[in-house]
């Protein structure tokens, strides 16, 4: 099926039709980081002084001010929790902080409210397939922006802080990547991999944005309102855009199909087959797909037909074991160390607006330079490079006086672009170490521990960071370093055969390179020209 319409793809080139959907794509992009992290100036920590409710009684304030004392009557001092504070507000005039009093004994809501939108967005990787394998990609893409946009907006008025915390929670939920697999299902073949590697810079240019509408915008309400009022301009391309061709074919919707497929013709300014030649392919397409579907159904089901328990397939073997378990703990660690270095601009920075300005121009080279590096000198080695650079800058961290900005804020950046570099080659490597028939379920399962990671790193940042200076530093020089550790079994895939089966798959630790099944001989592919039969 691929092949197939693939080459259909390549006959309608790339011009304005495929324009539309990248442009889209990459807006949405740039709208994302403000919401995923919209902690950093939304709820950030403020200085408070304690106002006792009876300032004559009072006898001082504690040093968090937290609490205060006053004389008993029955003699001697009791501490009574505070109740009312005055907020600095000489860097914000109004933040969550400030209007909800997330302080003292609520301090941690303001990691909960950073958290709670990365938690739900573990509940639509789950969904997100689906609904759109079911529905259709355009129909997701255009409800969940409505949602997403209206609960964005929505928050900007509400004066309950539980209230907002439900809508960030659904906020996340249909925080969906619909509208990328859109994009690269009407991708050209030979421009797939720019085209993803493209679209992080957007989120890049975003993190700056973020920082500089901060900057100009210092009350919560109007910034918040800022930055999700043009998540709408997102809708009016969406009623241009078609639904996507290849989903429609699979789906059996042949008339609407040709009638897209046609319509991209004109677009680009090339020609198709007529109209019935067409409906052929469109039809051998489908017919393909299904014969791939039973075909998947039937290996499955001879592979467990004995097992009452029907093992899950990324558990099935040792090597499909072993690289889940590798990948998880590797997308959990970039995550962790990604997320916590932008939410770190109150711990490596006096000035948190540049700090967020300059992470994200930090992502740029981290994204940008890894497509050429990864084409030269593979997937595994410059990943190892990125987490052990990113851990040993972030490891200096805690040795450098804090008084030191210049230096603290360079570690901070090199750490950046460093764990930026690692995070967008793993994903390469990734999906070419796993097999065809799992590769959506193991990029499912790495997925998922990205999102956990997530909803984790506020609580390191926002509430350890405060009582242990040193330790979110720490955490994070030595998660990198385990993630490079980790990353040492593996083969290089640059060159090497993807393999389709799990049968096919390296066994990783025994046979560092690609092995497969010729005969009755059991092959470990060296390099390109050379094999030895694997003992």
């Amino acid at each position: 099926m691929a092949s197939e319409f693939d080459e259909l793809l390549t006959r309608l080139g790339t011009g304005r039709w495929n324009f539309l959907y990248f442009i889209a794509t990459s807006y949405w992009y740039f709208l994302i980081p403000p919401q995923t992290f919209s902690g950093v100036f939304l709820a950030p920590s403020v200085n408070v002084t304690c106002r006792p409710s009876d300032p004559d009684s009072a006898l001082r304030v504690a040093e968090d001010s937290c609490s205060y004392f006053v004389n008993k009557s029955s003699g001697g001092v009791e501490e009574i929790p505070c109740t009312e504070w005055i907020y600095d507000d000489s860097i914000y005039s109004s933040t969550l902080t400030s209007d909800f009093g997330l302080v003292c004994a609520e301090a941690y809501n303001r990691a909960t409210y950073q958290s709670i939108y990365t938690f739900a967005t573990i509940f639509s990787s789950i969904h997100a397939g689906y609904l759109a394998d079911k529905f259709g990609r355009k129909p997701v893409v255009l409800i969940t922006q409505v949602i997403y946009a209206a609960t964005g907006i929505a928050m900007c008025f509400a004066n309950s802080f539980p209230l907002i915390l439900g809508l960030r929670f659904a906020m996340g939920c249909v925080s969906l990547p619909t509208i990328y697999i859109l994009t690269m299902e009407v991708c050209e073949v030979k421009y797939r991999s720019v085209v993803g590697i493209l679209t992080g810079l957007p989120w890049a240019f975003g993190t700056m944005a973020w920082g500089g509408m901060a900057y100009l915008i210092r009350d919560w309400r109007w910034l918040l309102f800022s930055v999700s009022l043009p998540t709408l301009l997102v809708l009016p391309p969406l009623f241009f855009m078609d639904e996507s061709p290849r989903w429609l074919i699979v789906k059996g919707h042949h008339d609407r199909a040709i009638r897209v497929l046609q319509r991209a013709a004109r677009w680009n300014g090339v020609s198709l087959p007529p109209s019935e030649e067409l409906r052929k392919i469109v039809m051998s397409i489908q017919e393909e797909t299904e014969n791939e579907t039973r075909n998947n159904e039937r290996v499955k089901h001879k592979r467990n037909v004995w097992s009452f328990l029907k093992v899950p397939t990324l558990c099935s073997t040792r090597p499909i074991r072993t690289i889940t378990i590798i990948f998880s703990l590797n997308l959990f660690i970039s995550a962790l160390v990604f997320g916590g270095l932008n939410l770190s601009a109150a711990n490596y920075s006096a000035d948190p607006f540049m700090y967020t300005v300059l992470g994200g121009l930090m992502e740029v080279p981290g994204y940008s330079l890894t497509a050429p590096l990864i084409n030269r000198v593979g997937r595994k080695w410059p990943t190892i490079l990125g987490y052990f650079m990113s851990g040993a800058a972030i490891f200096l961290l805690v040795f450098v006086p804090s008084e030191m900005t210049w230096l603290v804020m360079t570690l901070a950046m090199v750490g950046k672009m460093c764990i930026s570099g690692a995070f967008m080659i793993i994903i390469v490597y990734m999906s070419e170490m796993f097999p065809t028939e799992v590769r959506l379920q193991g990029v499912g399962v790495t997925v998922m521990a990205c999102h956990v990671a997530a909803t984790i790193v506020p609580f390191i940042t926002d509430y350890l960071g405060p009582f242990f200076p040193w330790a979110p530093s720490v955490i994070f020089c030595v998660s990198s370093a385990v993630a490079g550790i980790a990353l040492l079994p593996l083969p290089e895939t640059l060159g090497a055969p993807m393999p389709d089966t799990v049968q096919e798959m390296p066994d990783v630790g025994r046979c560092r390179k690609y092995r497969r099944q010729e005969g009755n001989s059991s092959l470990c592919i060296v390099n390109k020209g050379e094999e030895m039969e694997a003992k």
